[in-house]
């Protein structure tokens, strides 16, 4: 493993008069022959934090930041990153995320102990150039398979995060936990309500771009499953759990609600997998308030509102994710009017292209297929006619400017309205953008806006 390691990093650990470990991540991909395209390197060692961190400036390592109650020092050198641990053992209090109490320690069995799995307890000993395997993980790795570093139930027991990480690596790494490990996250899963709305994001984020660390085929389905499976995702998504077993139309549904949404995840491109997950969570509602789906892309936003807000999930994402939810549905049966969708178009332009996206991954995940639905393929030819006639699709693109609205009469507080309206005109009269023409009808408009 030494030819994969920089060579700052092999100076450094020559440089330190004890044994300077790799551990986690980086043995474990090095064993498993799946490298993440930007390394970070965990290293560890039976050396308090002060002392590592004075030789590794020596070196010229810039220190980022250190935290002595944990033992922990953020270094980087050019390009890679590092994070130091000096050997510790951990005490928790049940559920709680952060350790209540520290103990510091020269023996690399406790280090390994106080880890997750034994997958990511395997050391690499830099100088000696050699593996070091306190608790079985490299057979574990050949075996891709994940097992807890003690009893899953303690594991689980002590850190609630844990249970998300869980699925993260099996989606990431295409492991699978074994009997116990599932069994352990299972009986734990209450826990993750303990864990601050911030992190439990931040994991779900990960698992929702699972796939992407080591390029593992379909990895975030596989992760949410493991949520599901474990109880987890009833926990953090109690809306969208309520779908487990609802069934939808055969006709149009080999799935039942909450398998589609974990499907629809995995047929979708990376930039709308949170709106993916959460197109159809208000199905679950509008059955059990009304007896059928009827208007739940509506709802759906509604409720998507509300996780976001408990999860945290920034601005920005949020107000893209309630859009594309609540217009999931539209034309669904090919039969919106050609006008109706070429305004929609204009006026959503700037998700537009991620709407496309969603109506296809909600289209094969109904019956696992991937052939392009036929609303994609109407979409995509009137797009194409909107393209080639010159449509404006912005406000930049219409030949009058607001100025010349208001110097032709329209009152400055209804400018920026008219102005839409005028957009949505063109959509459909391409033929309109011009500024005489523009400004007649600007006219005609006020009255309705």
């Amino acid at each position: 493993m030494i030819e994969i390691l920089p060579e700052k990093l092999i100076e450094l650990a020559h440089k330190c008069p004890f044994p300077l470990y790799v551990v986690g991540g980086t043995c474990r991909e090095y064993l498993s022959s799946a490298f993440a395209l930007k390394p970070d390197y965990d290293i560890c060692a039976p050396a308090p934090p002060e002392l590592f961190a004075s030789l590794a400036e020596e070196l010229g390592f810039e220190k980022c930041a250190a935290y002595k109650n944990t033992g922990t020092v953020k270094l980087r050198a050019g390009d890679d990153e590092y994070e130091f641990t000096s050997f510790r053992s951990d005490k928790y209090v049940r559920g709680r995320h952060a350790p209540v109490k520290i103990y510091f320690t020269d023996d690399i069995g406790l280090d390994a102990r106080r880890r997750d799995f034994t997958c990511n307890a395997v050391y690499y000993d830099i100088k000696g150039e050699k593996f070091v395997d306190p608790l079985g993980g490299m057979e574990d790795i050949r075996r891709r398979a994940i097992r807890t570093v003690a009893p899953a139930e303690k594991v689980f027991g002590e850190d609630g995060l844990r249970l998300m990480r869980l699925a993260r690596m099996c989606g990431s790494t295409g492991f699978r936990p074994d009997e116990e490990c599932i069994d352990g996250a299972r009986a734990n899963c209450r826990l993750i309500s303990d864990i601050a709305a911030e992190r439990i994001y931040g994991e779900l984020r990960h698992i929702l771009h699972a796939d992407g660390k080591y390029g593992v085929k379909y990895g975030q389905y596989a992760a949410l499953c493991v949520l599901r499976d474990t109880g987890v995702l009833g926990v953090i998504l109690p809306e969208l759990a309520l779908g487990d077993g609802m069934t939808q139309r055969q006709d149009f549904h080999s799935h039942d609600v909450l398998e589609h949404s974990l499907r629809c995840v995995m047929y979708a491109a990376a930039d709308i997998r949170l709106a993916a997950l959460l197109h159809d969570v208000g199905k679950p509602y509008c059955k059990i308030i009304s007896g059928n789906y009827h208007g739940h892309e509506e709802e759906g936003a509604r409720i998507a509102a509300e996780i976001c807000a408990r999860l945290k999930v920034p601005k920005k994402l949020t107000e893209e994710t309630l859009r594309l939810i609540a217009l999931h549905m539209y034309d669904v049966g090919c039969n919106a009017r050609e006008s109706k969708i070429r305004r929609l178009i204009v006026s959503n332009r700037d998700i537009f292209f991620k709407l496309a996206e969603l109506k296809q991954a909600d289209y094969s995940a109904c019956r696992d297929d991937l052939s392009e639905a036929p609303v994609i393929t109407r979409w995509r030819e009137i797009y194409g006619n909107m393209v080639e006639e010159g449509v404006p699709f912005s406000l930049k693109d219409l030949k009058v400017r607001g100025d010349e609205l208001i110097a032709a009469g329209i009152p400055r507080e209804k400018c920026a309205k008219v102005l839409a309206r005028l957009l949505s005109e063109c959509a459909s009269l391409p033929q309109l953008n011009e500024r005489n023409k523009l400004i007649i009808t600007a006219k005609r408009v006020l009255r309705d806006v």
